[in-house]
């Protein structure tokens, strides 16, 4: 066919559905952030141990600390790991630590609550951690509601239970606090969209559930501390409520 300049042809370009060799789909950002022999080696160590940061991963694969962070930054936007720092508790700002995604369970009741807040903390400006917070703290307190008063780490455990935390006391050695592992966490991709509001509700929920039991603890989240488990630690102020 001869082309004059009144013709105009059009292309449309189809983007189709890769398939894989079982007829599953495949996730081309997924496949595209893991084209990299480091990369890679970064999500197998993060398996390997949750909870390292960019610094450990840096010193385990020899790569520079810029690059590695680089490369966790894909990791993240591909949505193959997740993010977080401890929230509240520490001096100064705490480290990023990595987790994989694949192996956590199916969503909590309460998750399209929590995906609606972070939807509306978009526009709630520089105060959006104490926001967070604050909701948090009520939403703990609603919970705690009908929980024994006079055991609160046990109102803690009930309530973390029941969003499907899988929650247990670890035994410690440091002193006053109490420490609680969570072992499962049901909104790890809701923490990998904005893990500073995600941690901080948590953190939140803790705290409303000891006011509700009318104790005076501090609370501190650490996501990812343990190598299988988030670690909360609570922690009695001088002069609190009963334990």
């Amino acid at each position: 066919m001869v082309l004059t300049s009144f013709d105009v042809v059009t292309l449309t370009i189809v983007e189709t559905t890769r398939k894989g060799p079982l007829g599953e789909t495949i996730d081309t950002s997924r496949n595209r952030a893991l084209g990299s022999t480091s990369r890679v080696e970064l999500l197998r160590l993060i398996r390997d141990e949750p909870g390292l940061t960019a610094a450990d991963l840096a010193e385990r694969t020899g790569l520079h600390l810029n690059t590695a962070r680089a490369h966790l930054d894909r990791l993240v936007d591909a949505g193959v790991v997740v993010k977080a720092r401890a929230s509240a508790g520490a001096p100064g700002r705490p480290a990023w630590r990595y987790k994989a995604v694949a192996d956590d369970p199916a969503p909590a009741p309460y998750r399209s609550l929590a995906a609606a807040l972070l939807d509306n903390l978009a526009t709630s400006g520089p105060d959006r951690q104490a926001l967070v917070g604050r909701v948090g703290e009520r939403w703990g307190r609603s919970l705690a509601a009908g929980t024994p008063a006079d055991k609160p780490v046990g109102a803690v455990l009930t309530v973390l239970s029941g969003l499907g935390f899988s929650p247990a006391v670890q035994p410690t050695d440091e002193g006053a606090a109490t420490v609680v592992h969570l072992h499962t966490c049901p909104f790890l991709d809701l923490v990998g969209q904005n893990p500073d509001a995600m941690c901080g509700l948590h953190a939140g929920v803790v705290r409303g559930v000891l006011q509700q039991a009318d104790a005076a603890d501090d609370v501190e989240l650490e996501p990812f501390g343990a190598p299988t488990a988030c670690v909360v630690r609570l922690t009695a102020k001088r002069g609190g409520g009963p334990r």
